[in-house]
């Protein structure tokens, strides 16, 4: 007699936990384009508006990753004490009122030095905010069936790629055909919609217990066994996570000097956008690639050539002679990213390594370490050598091959204990 009932409010649950997925997604993908515009053009931005060098935007990108380490390594906990949902409304909320400081304040201070001040402090409250966003997301979007998970985390991987796929190579038109505020209205503009959407959401997420973390619903559940969780796993685990904040370490070695490089191919931010998205494209197509097809999972042939790839990539990206190697340099540096992130995420699900309470924030920790220790190393080696434009590409490069020598140790140590 009772079964009808439990079967209707089994799928009214299952109803609506569908569309706090699809708003989940929503706001996903509004990040994502809103902030991979303002963390790729604030360079330009700094280029054009404050007369930012090579060896300047390197610093600028080394706060970015280190503020960025401090507090999503916290991130984790605070949403645990006070909510998932709680907390991206601070970080929209920081968000979108710090871009609009951000637009302002050129317009009533210009472009002197006192500008400049707020901007970096816009900067930092930004990243701060930005930093209560990704693991909350991640949070809610992972709780899922084990059956279910990999195919919502591949959702997610693919949204966030192509959110930042589509900014870089949009923003360029913004850049050259409006104001420099453009940088900041545009992500403003989304935080504003976020907000908006986050409302009805927060209403539904109540209903189904959602709004308060984890700590709430399944600290008591115990994490299931996982068949995988053996040496080979935790030693997959550990090569990808030591080359996954080498990715982002590469990655903000190029990015901030993109205006630089544009100026060396007389290109202007409208074509720099078109040409330098290319391996942001090649990514997205990377993470549908392993996410569909499973044939790299626990192949140290596959990972290592990532790395390898990684590297050569970001060389040639920024001391190849000619565009059309630059462009092929960049499917190979995608193609690599792609494999290295589709890695560190899948071993950490796989091991159940990305379980506790603080996954989410010690994930993005981890790339805001990559972020600012690659720029660091760029913006050193300027300072060291300052007579050689090409001495940031070389230091972090010198980078990249300590952290393959590290990945290759990580690798034989694991040979010798199977071995003994």
């Amino acid at each position: 007699m009772d079964a009808a009932p439990t079967t209707a409010a089994s799928a009214d649950r299952q109803k609506l936990h569908r569309r706090l997925k699809t708003g989940y997604f929503t706001l996903e993908a509004l990040h994502g384009i809103g902030t991979a515009y303002y963390t790729y053009y604030v360079f330009w931005f700094m280029e054009k508006g404050f007369h930012f060098d090579k060896a300047e935007n390197l610093l600028l990108a080394a706060c970015y990753g280190f503020t960025y380490l401090g507090s999503a390594s916290r991130a984790g906990l605070l949403a645990h004490r006070f909510g998932y949902l709680r907390m991206l409304r601070v970080g929209f909320t920081g968000m979108g009122v710090s871009s609009i400081v951000g637009a302002l304040a050129p317009m009533v201070l210009g472009y002197h030095h006192v500008a400049l001040g707020v901007e970096l402090v816009v900067f930092v409250v930004w990243t701060v905010s930005a930093s209560f966003v990704w693991p909350n997301l991640q949070a809610l979007l992972s709780r899922e069936s084990p059956g279910e998970l990999p195919r919502t985390v591949g959702i997610y991987n693919i949204v966030w790629a192509a959110g930042s796929a589509a900014a870089y190579f949009t923003g360029g038109l913004f850049f050259d055909y409006s104001a420099l505020g453009t940088v900041f209205w545009l992500p403003a503009a989304f935080n504003v919609i976020q907000l908006v959407l986050l409302y009805p959401l927060e209403k539904q997420a109540a209903l189904s217990g959602t709004t308060h973390p984890v700590a709430e619903a399944d600290a008591n559940v115990p994490p299931a066994p996982n068949p995988r969780d053996t040496a080979k796993a935790r030693a997959f685990l550990r090569l990808a996570w030591v080359a996954n904040p080498f990715s982002y370490l590469a990655i903000y070695g190029f990015v901030p000097v993109v205006p630089q490089l544009a100026g060396h191919f007389k290109l202007t931010p409208t074509y720099a956008g078109f040409v330098c998205s290319a391996w942001l494209w090649v990514r997205m197509a990377a993470f549908v690639w392993f996410w569909l097809w499973p044939g790299w999972h626990y192949r140290f042939r596959w990972l290592l050539a990532s790395f390898l790839a990684l590297i050569a990539g970001f060389i040639i990206i920024l001391l190849g002679p000619s565009l059309w190697l630059l462009i092929a340099a960049q499917l190979v540096f995608g193609l690599a990213i792609g494999l290295v992130y589709s890695s560190s995420l899948y071993y950490s699900m796989d091991v159940g390594a990305s379980r506790s309470k603080r996954g989410g924030g010690t994930h993005e920790a981890v790339i805001g370490l990559g972020i600012g220790a690659g720029s660091a190393a760029g913006f050193a080696s300027l300072r060291m050598f300052p007579g050689h434009p090409d001495a940031a590409t070389w230091g972090i490069g010198a980078v990249l091959a300590a952290g393959l020598l590290v990945f290759l140790f990580i690798r034989l140590r694991w040979w010798h204990d199977e071995a003994s």
